[in-house]
């Protein structure tokens, strides 16, 4: 509910603070006193499009405030959490306006983006009126509208589901399709490409060693020499020779010694057995050194093979392996390919069913609410002086979409036979508001946890009429609150709370106030509605009359 607005230094208004009330609030005052520049404040500080110069003659900035009490359960506190803004019993919306332009926007002292505050304020007021393009009048929230009388909001979330379903399995059916045709246009290159990578069996490391083969083998002469030359002088009249040599002496010299030559003969084995570790070793390396030229013309050419490979891929010759496993799963999804593909299609069949069904499912509560709601306005219209008109929800068949294969409007005739159409181009001033207000009595069935404003909705109509409208807006003002701009006496009597905007001048400046009326003054305001200027005792008795007082 909307507790209060604080205005300053916006338009003609200098300083300004009203607490509102639950119920029905109405403000009258005379043509020109500014009761719609109090809209364009709330309209300002709620973030909606409005005036673009707003402040004040000779001030620097204007600022609007307006504060509400937010009960748990409300939606506004969603998007409040989603922006970094902790719910509270109370929310202030506070909204600055600069001379130069620029607007500043807090919500409770919170800093937030224009968009953030528009998106807030869609959860906390309704404005309707004849030239109101947010709301009602609006086709293209018409079938929002419907589903929330008709109560058909779990089966449009089912359809969404069924659509997001549907539109998943043929996406992937576009993807692997895609995907197949464009690995059968290079099917042939892939296979000869395999074919070619899985001749040479390159592994990670083959270059390496491969590049080591043939440089030992190119300068394997002179290794080959070299090494022949070790393994001699290691071994028969080398080294090993003079160390069995040397341990004969020692044995011969030992018999005299009484075992003091025994570590030497210990040293001179290990000598052996260590020499003949290195004899094996080299024997093992000398043996790879015995090739013959087919062998290095055989190397090379495997190893420039796997070089060009890797040339071709622009890849080093370790990742060779890489690439062949990667042509090899393109061409088994390739041969995998049409399973699959049918395996999709038929989820897809399954999906478009479930669709077909959860679309079919909405329509038909569509129809039964639209038929409802159709029934309603008609009951609703009778009482202000409408029982000729026709209210009738169309729905017709559009392409499938997320929220079904129906699209929702709604038309009115003034008089049967005459033609239908969209309610602000069939209906004049004084019908569109009654339609409006008719409608918004029907779809607000259950309590909106929205403050609703009625812009002048009761122009052109009066007397009975206009009282039926009040009755109207008093009776949703019952389920929650309602602020009405109205020039109607009848209108104005059933308020719950009046308010008089009017006008006074200071300083050769023209200002606008807004005053709450007591009872006396409230019989004054409306006897002023009821005769004009002059307000007379008889003017006094009928406003009387109308607040249900005796004269």
């Amino acid at each position: 509910m909307l507790r209060g607005l604080s205005v300053r230094d916006i338009l003609i208004i200098d300083e300004l603070e009203l607490q509102f009330q639950p119920g029905l609030n109405v403000l009258t005052g005379e043509t020109g006193a500014g009761k719609s520049i109090l809209l364009d404040c709330l309209g300002f500080v709620l973030g909606w499009r409005g005036r673009a110069e707003l402040v004040r003659q000779g001030s620097e900035q204007g600022e609007v405030t307006a504060w509400f009490d937010i009960p748990p359960n409300h939606p506004v506190n969603g998007i409040l959490r989603d922006s970094g803004i902790e719910p509270e019993d109370e929310l202030i919306l506070r909204r600055i306006n600069g001379r130069d332009g620029r607007k500043t926007a807090f919500v409770n002292d919170r800093r937030c983006s224009g968009q953030v505050l528009r998106q807030i304020s869609e959860t906390l007021l309704e404005l309707h009126g004849q030239h109101d393009d947010r709301g009602l009048l609006n086709v293209k929230g018409h079938m929002a509208l419907l589903d929330e009388h008709a109560e058909t909001i779990p089966l449009r979330e089912a359809c969404r589901g069924a659509w997001r379903g549907l539109s998943q399995t043929q996406t992937a059916l576009s993807e692997l399709t895609a995907k197949i045709c464009a690995l059968t246009a290079e099917e042939e290159y892939l296979r000869h490409t395999l074919d070619e990578l899985e001749a040479l069996e390159v592994q990670p490391g083959d270059d390496d060693a491969l590049d080591a083969r043939r440089r030992m083998m190119q300068a394997a002469v002179k290794i080959r020499a070299n090494v022949v030359k070790a393994l001699d002088d290691l071994s028969g009249k080398g080294a090993e020779g003079q160390i069995r040599d040397a341990t004969r002496w020692l044995e011969t010299a030992s018999q005299q010694l009484d075992g003091q030559l025994g570590l030497a003969f210990e040293a001179l084995d290990a000598a052996l057995d260590s020499l003949g570790d290195a004899q094996q070793e080299i024997e093992i390396v000398l043996g790879g050194l015995n090739f013959n030229a087919s062998e290095l013309e055989l190397t090379e050419e495997r190893l420039f093979a796997i070089r060009a490979a890797a040339r071709k891929h622009g890849v080093t010759p370790d990742e060779l392996s890489e690439i062949s496993t990667l042509l090899s799963l393109k061409l088994e999804t390739l041969d995998s390919g049409n399973a699959g593909l049918e395996i999709l299609k038929v989820e897809v069949e399954a999906a478009q069913s479930a669709y077909r069904i959860a679309a079919l499912d909405l329509h038909v509560a569509r129809v039964v609410g639209a038929a409802a709601l159709d029934k309603a306005m008609a009951a609703e219209l009778a009482p202000l002086k409408m029982e000729r008109a026709v209210f009738n929800t169309e729905i017709t068949t559009t392409e499938d979409g997320p929220n079904g294969t129906d699209t929702v409007a709604f038309t009115v005739a003034t008089n049967p036979g005459a033609p239908t159409g969209a309610l602000e181009k069939i209906a004049s001033g004084g019908e569109l508001s009654r339609f409006l207000l008719a409608l918004k009595v029907c779809l607000s069935q259950g309590a909106s946890q929205r403050t609703m404003i009625f812009d002048e909705i009761d122009r052109g109509v009066g007397g009975a009429t206009a009282d039926a409208v009040g009755r109207r807006l008093a009776e949703l003002g019952a389920e929650g609150q309602v602020l009405v701009v109205t020039h109607s006496p009848q209108v104005a009597a059933l308020g719950t709370a009046h308010w008089r905007v009017q006008k006074r001048i200071e300083n050769e400046m023209t200002l606008s106030t807004v005053v709450l009326l007591n009872p006396d003054e409230r019989i004054d305001e409306i006897a002023r509605m009821l005769a004009g200027d002059v307000v007379t005792d008889e003017a006094r008795g009928a406003a009387r009359s109308l607040l249900g007082l005796n004269r």
